[in-house]
């Protein structure tokens, strides 16, 4: 692999966030209109064209063993933390909800000692602390704007997501080692839509034509943001490119306020504040990186 500047593959992570969070707006509008499951599956169906025809014109050679493993442990883990963060979106601000989701590089730091034996440190326990504390204030923030009950619910699911998505970084690190991005972005795509329609039979309605754009935006969009993702994790180490994550904040309150016309409490940006500083403080560390860029670790 050519080596890059880590700066480059800092900033095109960074648009692969910005993407991603615009993804997330037109999925809330999705969201609010079909329901989390229809709008996740039939996102998912277009994502698999949208990334499946790029991918084949590539001529990709077939996927190891290793990585259709990882394919398939992501993807299995992607559906369970899409599911629970789009349906808790539907019922959150995008700020909220982003905010919310930073609590996910701690969690990984708990994930890697448990997966990849890493050293737990009282510059962690410290950390873990000021993030707990990020997320009980927007929750106290939350009770006190009256957003009501499905806003509680909506919360906790987003950080169930968060759980899930704190044991995709490492997924995504160990994967974009192993495979390219196009390979990434078609059979994260492929296989997560294939786990949502074993539910069709109860539950997949046909939407109507209007929300077609907005479904095809959408998978272009997770399709992209994936695509630089994946790029730049095969390039620098994750730990680098971790912070990138929290200018998804930036975008969620723009797009929050400039499509559903969402106000950001304090409390939010308080909350999210002490998180982004519980983070920082536990990535000041190099030997507890969430994933260490060793073939060791890999399935």
């Amino acid at each position: 692999m050519r080596p890059i500047a880590p700066l480059i593959a800092f900033a095109v992570a960074s648009l692969g966030i910005a993407i991603f969070s615009s993804m997330d707006a037109v999925m809330k509008g999705l969201v609010i209109a079909l329901g989390a499951y229809n709008a996740l599956t039939w996102r998912m169906l277009a994502g698999v064209v949208a990334s499946g025809v790029p991918y084949a014109l590539s001529r990709p050679p077939r996927p190891s063993r290793a990585a259709m493993r990882l394919h398939l442990v992501r993807a299995a883990v992607s559906a369970v933390m899409a599911f629970l963060f789009f349906w808790g979106l539907g019922r959150v601000p995008m700020a909220q909800a982003i905010a919310l989701s930073f609590i996910a590089p701690i969690i990984a730091l708990f994930l890697a000692a448990w997966l990849l034996k890493e050293r737990i440190t009282r510059l962690t326990l410290v950390a873990t602390a000021l993030a707990f504390a990020g997320v009980l204030l927007i929750l106290w923030g939350q009770s006190h704007a009256e957003l009501g009950e499905d806003a509680f619910w909506g919360a906790l699911a987003i950080l169930g997501s968060a759980l899930c998505y704190a044991w995709n970084i490492i997924l995504m690190r160990q994967q974009s080692l192993l495979a390219g991005p196009g390979e990434v972005a078609f059979y994260q795509s492929l296989f997560v839509a294939g786990l949502f329609l074993l539910a069709a039979p109860w539950l997949l309605r046909v939407p109507s034509v209007e929300h077609a754009p907005a479904l095809i935006l959408a998978a272009i969009l997770a399709t992209a943001s994936l695509f630089l993702l994946s790029w730049a994790y095969a390039r620098a180490e994750a730990n680098y490119l971790a912070p990138t994550e929290y200018t998804g904040f930036l975008w969620a309150t723009f797009w929050g306020w400039i499509v559903f016309g969402e106000r950001v409490s304090v409390f939010t940006v308080a909350g999210a504040a002490l998180i982004v500083g519980g983070c920082i403080i536990a990535a000041r560390r190099r030997d507890q990186a969430p994933v260490a860029d060793t073939e060791a670790q890999l399935p």
